[in-house]
């Protein structure tokens, strides 16, 4: 069996729970990943990490190499990946704090380097992303959430924006008519490019914000800061079972 691979998001530039810890930077066919990848143990199972903004949290969502970042983990023995996504909520059980694991997504992003198949990679394929998420690996994400006795909303749409700035209250109101219940800013690429890779992907998702329009207040990153702080202890128990899980 490959490894288990983490992808970390806002809040995520490295595990505090990882033992063991080597890097090593990865040569790809689509230039410089976001960081060095790095190996190391979480509960006893050899894990990969790698933080898709930067070590020092320095790239914007749309400046994200996604191509070299999914490649140099499937490179290092990735098999499985897991997305963590800090994410606004929009439908009323995707509150503030909330852990979830979506099950669709929509991609409004524009201008990213999207897919594998750009005219370098041979012939071009169509895969199908009808359920963009792995199914087996979503089931442990939530297996892990309840074996940590935390709730979990196990269902939910992702809408991918294009960042970096957040969304209008009319872009969330047309978000919510086209049937998302979340909104993040990395969902897209990522997804589709772990299923060219042949990468089972899954997102656990936390909700650090109302999005726009829906709480009657502005946006803060003092709000987001402290709710993503809420998360962080939540989401390290549930990749640490995830881990464990095999």
């Amino acid at each position: 069996m490959g490894l288990l691979a983490i992808i970390g998001g806002s809040g995520f530039k490295r595990l505090p729970a990882l033992h063991g810890i080597n890097e090593y930077q990865v040569t790809t066919p689509y230039g410089a990943t976001s960081a060095p990848v790095t190996r190391g143990r979480l509960a006893g199972h050899e894990v990969l990490f790698l933080p898709r903004h930067g070590p020092a949290h320095h790239l914007a969502p749309h400046c994200i190499n996604y191509r070299a970042n999914l490649w140099a983990l499937r490179a290092n023995g990735a098999d499985r990946v897991v997305g963590l996504a800090a994410v606004g909520g929009i439908t009323a059980p995707f509150g503030p704090t909330v852990l979830a694991v979506p099950e669709q997504i929509i991609d409004y992003t524009h201008g990213r380097a999207h897919t594998l198949y750009d005219g370098d990679a041979g012939a071009v394929e169509h895969v199908d992303l009808t359920a963009p998420y792995c199914a087996a690996l979503r089931q442990t994400l939530i297996d892990a959430c309840h074996h940590c006795a935390h709730d979990v909303v196990t269902f939910g749409t992702y809408g991918a924006t294009q960042g970096p700035r957040l969304e209008t209250a009319a872009e969330i109101r047309r978000h919510e008519r086209d049937g998302c219940d979340m909104v993040g800013m990395t969902g897209m690429p990522e997804t589709a490019l772990a299923r060219e890779l042949g990468l089972r992907y899954a997102s656990l998702a936390f909700v650090v914000n109302w999005a726009a329009g829906k709480s009657g207040n502005p946006i803060t990153m003092k709000e987001i800061e402290e709710n993503l702080g809420l998360c962080v202890e939540r989401v390290m128990a549930v990749l640490t079972a995830v881990a464990a899980a095999r």
